[in-house]
């Protein structure tokens, strides 16, 4: 049985244990990466396909008479066409929860390091500004805690959920936001509520018809000006352009985003062509720790073995 990992590299910089996926299928052809116009040839005689983000499209699905298993590396589903696997009955199953843990840790980090201070803090201790003060501490730029502050939850699936329980432990008061133009259920708080109120509002809400540009220039108007936005879901969630206007104009106090609407941004994006303080843009690494990725190569392995023992896991579509 043939099995075919076609962008190996897009999870694993030569620091993964890759056994528990040789011990789930012994014949693998492990491609760093493959382009669109390849992956017809790269996967005609697989009978087991991993994919993160390369598309799976009819025509390459069709092509691959052979083909029994895609196992996405990941939790969204983009980028296979499910109602072709359906129809040619592949069996599709993909990863859940395996970056929990590294993304509520990205997420406090970095609002913590804007709370705190801290890139200015050390700025000021490089620039030699502590040498020269004239008390035992430098105290240049206010410093603000997480207890006491408002956390707005958009999006409430296992992230969701375990950023709001993080919050609790710091103090925070949560509110978790009801889905746009529905009627708002018990323990949950009206959207436009809660982009009001909240210091703090993180999404984790998936990038759908529903909830492109979700947040955009009306809805970062509803915002506090000392609020932060922290977008480590999607970048189609958030109007970029809105965004930037909104930080310089101090409309709100800060952004935290890991997620950009293109990936990589070649074409490039107004959030990179700024060099605001208040902005922190990392390349989507928030779910990427090395426990995180092993956790999803450890999961892919099993989807694999369940599946072959006849008891699939995981299932998207069959």
């Amino acid at each position: 049985m043939q099995g075919v990992f076609l962008d190996l590299e897009s999870l694993d910089c030569n620091d993964l244990d890759l056994q528990p996926l040789h011990e789930a299928l012994p014949q693998w052809r492990l491609y760093p990466s493959t382009r669109a116009d390849a992956v017809a040839a790269a996967i005609s005689d697989a009978e087991v396909v991993i994919s993160n983000k390369v598309m799976l499209d009819r025509d390459s699905l069709l092509a691959s008479t052979g083909l029994q298993l895609v196992c996405i590396a990941a939790t969204g589903t983009n980028n296979v066409d499910l109602a072709t696997a359906r129809e040619r009955n592949i069996t599709v199953c993909n990863v859940t929860g395996y970056t929990t843990r590294s993304v509520v840790e990205h997420v406090f980090g970095q609002l913590l390091t804007l709370y705190r201070q801290l890139a200015a803090y050390r700025d000021a201790v490089h620039a030699g500004r502590w040498q020269q003060a004239e008390h035992f501490c430098l105290l240049e730029y206010p410093i603000r805690e997480l207890s006491g502050q408002t956390l707005g939850i958009i999006g409430y699936g296992e992230l969701g959920q375990a950023v709001a329980r993080m919050g609790e432990a710091f103090g925070m008061r949560v509110l978790v936001a009801e889905r746009a133009n529905s009627p708002v259920r018990e323990g949950r708080t009206a959207l436009d509520v809660v982009l009001s109120d909240a210091h703090v509002i993180s999404l984790h809400c998936p990038l759908t018809d529903a909830t492109r540009n979700l947040i955009g220039g009306p809805e970062l108007a509803r915002m506090r000006n000392d609020a932060i936005l922290i977008n480590t879901a999607r970048g189609g969630i958030v109007d970029e352009p809105a965004l930037l206007e909104a930080l310089e104009t101090g409309q709100i106090a800060a952004a935290i985003v890991d997620v950009l609407s293109e990936e990589p941004p070649r074409s490039g994006n107004p959030l990179l062509d700024s060099n605001l303080p208040n902005l922190l843009v990392t390349p989507h690494i928030a779910w990427a720790s090395l426990s995180s990725r092993q956790r999803l190569v450890n999961e892919i392995a099993a989807n694999i073995l369940a599946w072959r023992n006849g008891t699939p896991r995981n299932i998207v579509t069959a």
